[in-house]
C-alpha cells in the first residue's frame, strides 16, 4: 500500500529496554505529530491503535546482539508453527527464512517493504506456500520493523490473514558511518564477519533533498553436525537411550546388518541359507582397512562430515535512496536496492551404491508423472568384473567415492527492488502514491545427485572403481553438477488519498481514506533439465504461473462520543486466478481515562491460491513413515514374509495442482486492554481468535486419504524369515514408488490465544536508567477439523506437521528484556523462552508416545523398540543474550555481545524432521540457538 509509514510506540516490542525511543523523522513540538501506523490509512496523533502493533527500532535490533533480520523475526513471541529458518538444510526453500505469525504458516503472514509488496522467494515453502525471504535484508538498511498482529486483508489484501510484518527501510541519511563486527562460536564453526558503510548528504528541510547509499557485507562460516558430536542431540548412537545405532556404517537389525561402511564391500547372498548374512565367507572387503569382524563390531563407521546445522553464507547488500521536496506539499522518494544472499547446504552423506535393484526415476511434466526412466532390474556386480572374487553375482555396499554430499545445493539469491513514492496534498486530500518493480532471481548449483543407470553400467563394465581414483570426466558423468535459475517478479502500483470529511461528528472529526491497488506477479521456477528428463533423482519442486490482482479499498474513522474511536474498512479484490473477494473490517478503541483503554476488532480475510497451487507446478515430497499395506501389513519387520525395507519407511508423494481452488477464508476477532497505571509503566493484554476455512493442503495430509500407490515390478529382495534373519526372495508385488496427492480445500483451523506486553522504565538520574520489558504469547487452542468433521486439538503439540512443516506448536513463547543505560554505557539482556510441548501430532495419527518418532517425524531412532516416554515431551528452552555498547567519543562506539550466554543445549525432539541429518534430534526452527551454542562477537563503529 502507498503508506508513508512513520514510527510508532505500540504495545509490544521485542526489545522494550528503551521505553522512550527516538523517532528518526520526528522533532520535539508541543503538538504531537500525526503519523500513519501499519494497519491504517489515516494519520493519527495517538500511537496506540485499535490493533496491536509491535515496533522494533533499528536501535532495538542492534541491542539484541543478533546479526541478521531473520534472527530477530525468528524470536518474535508471535512467530509460531510453520516458521522457516535457515537451519533446516532439507527444506524445499533451504537458505531462506520466513515468518509465521500465530502459527498459521508463512503463506498467511504478509511481509511488506516500506508498506508495499515484494516479490516472493522463487522456491515456495514445502513447494506450496509463497513467502518473502527475510534472510537477505540487511541491518543497516532498516529504519524499523512494525509487526501488525491482526487480520488486515481489508487494507492489504491476500496473505494478511495472520498479520503483517512491515520492514521499513531508511528514508534519509546524513553524514558517514562505517562499522565492522566479528564473532565466533565457542564449540567450533560459525565464524561471522560483518562490515558496512552508510553515507548521505543533503537536508530535506534546508536543502530540499537528501541522497544516501548504504552497503553491507556479511559472512558466516558453516557449522557442521560433527562439530557437535559430543552432544547427545547430535549423536546418532541411540542404544544407551533404548534405541538404534544410526551411525553411518553401523550394521544393525534395522538395516538387516547390511549397510554402507567406511570401505566398500561385496556381499554374496545365499538363498538357501537364511543365516548367510552372519557368515564371513559371504563378504569381500575391497580395502584391508575393514574386515568382517571390524564391520560387525561397528568398527568401520563413517564420520558424517557433511551435514550442516548452519549453512555457510554470505550477503552483499546495497541500497540507494533519493528524496526531493518538489514544493511545500509534495515530495518524491526514489529507492533502489540489491540484496544478495549466497548459501551452501548439505543434507548428508554422499550417495550409496544400489545393492540389489534400482527402480528408476520418474519426473513431472505439467504436473503429470512420466513413466520410469533408467530402471535397473539387477545391480548385482557380475562375476566378470575383475574385483569380484566370488565367481558369482554379488551386492555392492558402500558410499560412492569422491562424491559430494547427498543432495547439496549452492544457492545464490538476488533480490532487486526499484520504487518511487510520490506524496503530497491537493484539493484538500493527502495523497500517497507508489510504483514498484521487484524481482528475486535464485541461481542454484546442485551436486550429489546420481545417474544410477550410468553408474550401474560403469560398474558392470569395470570402468568405475568403487575405491575411487576415477577420471574427472567419468565422475562428473556419474554424479553431475547441474544448474537451475528460478525467478519471481512482482510489480505494483498503489494510490491512496485521505481527508477530513467533517470537522465534527459527535466528539471528533470524520475521516475518510480511499485507494486502489494493482500488482502482477510472475513465477518462473522450472525444474532442472536433468530432473525433467529423469536422469537424476526428482526431489525438486517447480512452479510456472502468474496472477494479476486489482483492488479498491476504503477506510472510515470517527469519534461519535468522547473517548470512543471507531473505524471501518473494506476491500474488493479481483484475481484472474479465481475471481473476486470482498473483505470488511471494523475496529474500536475506548479510552475512558489516560490510564485505561479498551480495544477490539473484527476482520475477514482471504488468501488467493498461488501459482504453485493452481499453475503449472508439481513436486515430490515425503513427510512421515508408513508400513507398506501389502509388504508390511502388520508393521513388524521380523514377521515371516514381510519385507523389512517396507516397514516404517517414508513413501514419496507426487504433489499435483488442482485448478480451480477456492481461496482460503478467515474470520478474526481481537479484544484487548491497555493500562498505564503509573508513570513509566505500560501494559497491554490482547485476546485473538482466528478461524480459517477452506484450507488448501495436500490430500496426503488428510487422515481419511487412501492413496493409490504406484509400484515398480517385483524383484528379488530381502524377506524376513521370522527368526530375526532374512532370506532372498521375490515378493508378491514390487516396492512403492510414489502416490499422487492433489491440492484440495480441506477442513478448517481455529486458533485463539492471549498476548501480553509489559514495559517499565525506572529513571534514576544519579545511578542510571533501568528498562524492563516482557512480551509473551499464550496459545489457548489450535483446532484442526478435517473434511469428515473430526476435530483434533493441536495447541502444545507437534501438529499440524503435514500442513505447515514439522516445526512444533508450543503454547507459550516469551521475550524478556532488561536494560541499563548511563551516559555512554548501555547494557541489554534479552531472554528468549520457548515453552515445552508434546511430540505427538494427532493430525497425522501420531497419538502413541512409544512410536511418536516414526508416526510424526518418520525417524527411526526407536524403530523396533518402544520410545521412552520421556521423549514424548520436548522440554522448554531458554536462550539468554547479552549486549554491551559504549560510546567512547562523539565518533567512536564499541559493542560486545554474547548470544546464548549460559550455553544452553537444545532439548531432544525426536518428532521433527527439521534438522541437520540422520541422528540429529533437535528442532532447528525453535532451538537453533542451542545447537549453535555460546557465541561471542565484537564490533566497532565510527561516525563522521
Amino acid at each position: 500500500m502507498p503508506l508513508a509509514i512513520l514510527q510508532v510506540v505500540a504495545s509490544g516490542a521485542l526489545t522494550a529496554a528503551v521505553a522512550t525511543p527516538v523517532f528518526a523523522q520526528e522533532t520535539a513540538s508541543a503538538e504531537p505529530q500525526r503519523v500513519i501506523v501499519t494497519g491504517s490509512l489515516i494519520s493519527r496523533a495517538d500511537r496506540e491503535t485499535a490493533s496491536p502493533v509491535q515496533v522494533l527500532t533499528s536501535d532495538d535490533i542492534i541491542k539484541t546482539g543478533k546479526t541478521s533480520v531473520a534472527e530477530i523475526l525468528t524470536d518474535l513471541a508471535a512467530n509460531g508453527q510453520g516458521t522457516l529458518g535457515s537451519g533446516f538444510a532439507g527444506a524445499f526453500a533451504n537458505g531462506a527464512s520466513g515468518v509465521s505469525l500465530r502459527g498459521l504458516t508463512v503463506g498467511l503472514t504478509l511481509v511488506l517493504i516500506d508498506g508495499h509488496r515484494m516479490a516472493s522467494y522463487p522456491l515456495s515453502d514445502d513447494s506450496q506456500r509463497s513467502f518473502v525471504d527475510v534472510s537477505s535484508i540487511p541491518f543497516d538498511a532498516v529504519d524499523r520493523i512494525e509487526v501488525l498482529k491482526d487480520g488486515a486483508s481489508a487494507l492489504y489484501g491476500s496473505d494478511a490473514v495472520a498479520g503483517v510484518v512491515n520492514i521499513i527501510l531508511k528514508k534519509q541519511y546524513k553524514g558517514t558511518r562505517v562499522h565492522a563486527e566479528a564473532g565466533d562460536s565457542q564449540h567450533g564453526g560459525g565464524k561471522m564477519y560483518k562490515a558496512g558503510i552508510s553515507t548521505g548528504f543533503g537536508d530535506l528541510n534546508t536543502d530540499g533533498y537528501n541522497a544516501f547509499v548504504t552497503a553491507e557485507y556479511r559472512e558466516n562460516e558453516a557449522i557442521y553436525l560433527y562439530q557437535r558430536d559430543s552432544k547427545s542431540w547430535a549423536n546418532g548412537d541411540w542404544r544407551s537411550r533404548g534405541g538404534n545405532d544410526l551411525r553411518f556404517g553401523a550394521p544393525t537389525a534395522l538395516n538387516s546388518f547390511l549397510t554402507a561402511a567406511s570401505t566398500p564391500f561385496l556381499y554374496r547372498p545365499v538363498a538357501s541359507d537364511p543365516n548367510s548374512v552372519n557368515n564371513p565367507a559371504n563378504y569381500q572387503f575391497l580395502d584391508p582397512k575393514c574386515n568382517f569382524e571390524l564391520y560387525r563390531a561397528a568398527g568401520c563407521l563413517v564420520r558424517n562430515t557433511y551435514s550442516v546445522l548452519q549453512p555457510k553464507s554470505d550477503n552483499i547488500n546495497v541500497m540507494a535512496g533519493f528524496t526531493k521536496k518538489l514544493n511545500e506539499d509534495w515530495d518524491l522518494t526514489l529507492k533502489a536496492s540489491m540484496f544478495q544472499r549466497h548459501s551452501a547446504s548439505n543434507r548428508g552423506m554422499p550417495g550409496a551404491f544400489s545393492p540389489t535393484t534400482f527402480a528408476g526415476y520418474t519426473s513431472l511434466v505439467n504436473g503429470v508423472p512420466t513413466p520410469l526412466v533408467g530402471r535397473v532390474a539387477s545391480t548385482l556386480i557380475p562375476s566378470s568384473v575383475s574385483w569380484n572374487k566370488f565367481g558369482a553375482p554379488a551386492r555392492l555396499y558402500g558410499f560412492i567415492p569422491d562424491a559430494p554430499a547427498d543432495r547439496s545445493s549452492d544457492n545464490t539469491s538476488k533480490a532487486t527492488r526499484f520504487s518511487a513514492d510520490l506524496n503530497g496534498s491537493a484539493f484538500g486530500w493527502d495523497i500517497r502514491s507508489a510504483l514498484g518493480l521487484t524481482k528475486v532471481v535464485t541461481d542454484i548449483t546442485y551436486t550429489g545427485y546420481v545417474n544410477r543407470k550410468l553408474l550401474s553400467d560403469s560398474l558392470n563394465n569395470g570402468s568405475f572403481n568403487p575405491l575411487g581414483g576415477n577420471s574427472p570426466a567419468l565422475q562428473e558423468a556419474v554424479i553431475p553438477h547441474f544448474d537451475n535459475t528460478l525467478e519471481s517478479k512482482l510489480n505494483y502500483f498503489d494510490i491512496a488519498a485521505s481527508r477530513e470529511l467533517m470537522p465534527k461528528l459527535g466528539a471528533g472529526p470524520l475521516n475518510l481514506a480511499v485507494g486502489a491497488h494493482w500488482h502482477k506477479r510472475e513465477q518462473n521456477s522450472p525444474p532442472p533439465a536433468l530432473t525433467s528428463s529423469a536422469t537424476v533423482a526428482t526431489t525438486f519442486a517447480y512452479t510456472i504461473g502468474e496472477e494479476t490482482n486489482t483492488a479498491v479499498f476504503a477506510e472510515l474513522q470517527a469519534t461519535p462520543v468522547d473517548k470512543l474511536e471507531l473505524s471501518a474498512s473494506a476491500r474488493y479484490d479481483h484475481y484472474d486466478t479465481y475471481g473476486n473477494s470482498f473483505t470488511p473490517q471494523a475496529k474500536f478503541k475506548w479510552a475512558p481515562s489516560k490510564q485505561v483503554a479498551v480495544r477490539g476488532s473484527f476482520a475477514r480475510g482471504f488468501r488467493a491460491p498461488n501459482p504453485a497451487e493452481v499453475g503449472n507446478a508439481g513436486s515430490f515430497f515425503s513427510f512421515h513413515a508408513i508400513n507398506d499395506p501389502i509388504l508390511c501389513a502388520n508393521g513388524n519387520r521380523n514377521t515371516a514374509g514381510n519385507v523389512p525395507s517396507a516397514c516404517g519407511f517414508s513413501p514419496v508423494y507426487v504433489q499435483t495442482t488442482n485448478a480451480p481452488l477456492d481461496p482460503e477464508k478467515s474470520k478474526s476477532y481481537g479484544l484487548g486492554v491497555i493500562l498505564e497505571p503509573v508513570k513509566n509503566l505500560s501494559a497491554s493484554f490482547d485476546y485473538y481468535s482466528i478461524e480459517l476455512t477452506g484450507q488448501v493442503t495436500s490430500a496426503s495430509a488428510l487422515p481419511n486419504f487412501v492413496p493409490t500407490y504406484v509400484r515398480s515390478p517385483a524383484v528379488p529382495t530381502d524377506i524376513a524369515t521370522g527368526n530375526g534373519t532374512t532370506t532372498v526372495g521375490t515378493p508378491s508385488v514390487g516396492p512403492i514408488l510414489y502416490a499422487l496427492s492433489p491440492y484440495v480445500n480441506a477442513g478448517s483451523v481455529k486458533t485463539n490465544g492471549v498476548e501480553m506486553d509489559l514495559r517499565y522504565r525506572i529513571a534514576m538520574p544519579e545511578v542510571g536508567n533501568v528498562n524492563l520489558g516482557l512480551n509473551m504469547n499464550h496459545m489457548i487452542s489450535y483446532e484442526l477439523t478435517d473434511t469428515s468433521g473430526t476435530t483434533v486439538q493441536l495447541a502444545g503439540t507437534h501438529g499440524p506437521s503435514a500442513v505447515s512443516g514439522n516445526t512444533g506448536n508450543p503454547k507459550n513463547r516469551a521475550v524478556f528484556t532488561l536494560g541499563y543505560d548511563r551516559g555512554p554505557l548501555n547494557v541489554t539482556t534479552t531472554v528468549n523462552w520457548t515453552g515445552s510441548f508434546s511430540a505427538l501430532d494427532p493430525s497425522v495419527g501420531g497419538n502413541d508416545c512409544k512410536t511418536v518418532a516414526i508416526d510424526v517425524g518418520g525417524r527411526t531412532y526407536f524403530n523396533n523398540f518402544a520410545a521412552p516416554l520421556s521423549y514424548c515431551k520436548i522440554p522448554s528452552f531458554v536462550a539468554t543474550n547479552l549486549n554491551v555498547s559504549y560510546k567512547v567519543s562523539k565518533n567512536w562506539q564499541l559493542k560486545a555481545s554474547i548470544l546464548n550466554l549460559f550455553d544452553r543445549e537444545p532439548p531432544a525432539d525426536i518428532a521433527t524432521y527439521g534438522n541437520s541429518g540422520a541422528g540429529a534430534s533437535y528442532n532447528a526452527s525453535l532451538h537453533q540457538a542451542g545447537a549453535i551454542g555460546r557465541f561471542f562477537s565484537l564490533g566497532a563503529s565510527y561516525t563522521f
